[in-house]
């Protein structure tokens, strides 16, 4: 029993960046706009975030950080695509490259350098208790501020008037600034909270999941992110299944690779395997329309209101 609880709180941690930086990425897709630098983004809050809590010592001056460097790394990305109309996928992917270089660069003085982890949740009388104390009882603050934005980020979606406009713009931006909405700020807004919500994903991997500064700390899990947000159908809900699927196979290459004594880089592939399983299985499947799936309509078409 103890070995199944501390498999299931380790399941819950692994998947707290991949629902992060997903959560963020589907309200930027869901208006239209399609961020690939996902993984830039979060290595650049990772090591800003760490950067921060190792001169400062405060964790807030950290999250303020990171959530400061995925806001810039955005920014730029929302300049070249949304102002300047550039290809979103070939920025994406550069955005992606120069995260991996900058941090690298940067944080090359912090390499190895521990500091405190984020503190954990301790409510006397719940923390103690036998099975919920550690699952529910036990994590640090992001772990919930992930899941409380699930049933926010629906809301907003689906109960909200800003979130209305969003979704009318990521189905036609035309049809939308027709009805004078303005499209691009809209986009603006959306790919800045997707890069705040990066940075934020970055900063757990580097103040609590493993509290140190390590390049490519990532280790692909912005790639993992972009693919829940199609496993979810571009539905929150879905999000948390996803994520937590997830990191429950990342989880369990690390249990199963020292048991069964085969080579680690096999179980090292089952998170990116199981990534282009669902992907495909998605591809193919003739009920996701069905079930009220689909692509926003608008996803990765460039926006220049007519004069």
């Amino acid at each position: 029993m103890e070995l199944a609880i501390a498999i299931m709180v380790a399941v819950i941690s692994a998947a707290t960046p991949l629902l992060l930086a997903a959560t963020g990425e589907l309200v930027v897709e869901r208006a239209g706009v399609l961020n690939l630098g996902i993984e830039g983004m979060m290595l650049m809050g990772a090591m800003a975030g760490f950067a921060a809590m190792f001169l400062s010592g405060s964790h807030i001056a950290g999250l303020a950080a990171a959530i400061i460097a995925g806001v810039l790394m955005a920014s730029v990305f929302a300049f070249l695509t949304l102002t300047l109309s550039a290809n979103q996928v070939a920025s994406g992917l550069a955005l992606t490259i120069f995260g991996i270089g900058l941090s690298a660069l940067i944080g090359s003085a912090y390499v190895g350098q521990p500091v405190t982890a984020l503190p954990k949740l301790n409510v006397v009388g719940l923390t103690d208790l036998p099975v919920l104390g550690p699952l529910l009882f036990s994590h640090d603050g992001l772990v919930y501020f992930s899941m409380v934005m699930i049933p926010a980020v629906w809301w907003f979606l689906n109960r909200s008037r800003a979130g209305l406009k969003l979704r009318a713009v990521g189905e036609s931006a035309e049809a939308a600034h027709a009805l004078g909405h303005p499209v691009i700020a809209i986009r603006y807004a959306a790919t800045l909270f997707g890069g705040a919500m990066a940075g934020l994903a970055g900063a757990f991997l580097s103040l609590s999941y493993t509290p140190m500064w390590a390049v490519g700390m990532t280790a692909g899990r912005g790639w993992i992110a972009l693919a829940l947000v199609v496993f979810a159908a571009w539905k929150p809900w879905r999000l948390l299944i996803g994520a937590y699927l997830f990191g429950g196979v990342g989880i369990f290459q690390l249990h199963v690779q020292g048991a069964w004594g085969l080579p680690s880089e096999l179980f090292s592939m089952l998170p990116y395997v199981a990534t282009i399983v669902v992907l495909t299985i998605i591809s193919i499947s003739s009920t996701r329309q069905k079930n009220g799936g689909g692509t926003p309509a608008a996803l990765g078409k460039p926006f220049r209101a007519s004069i």
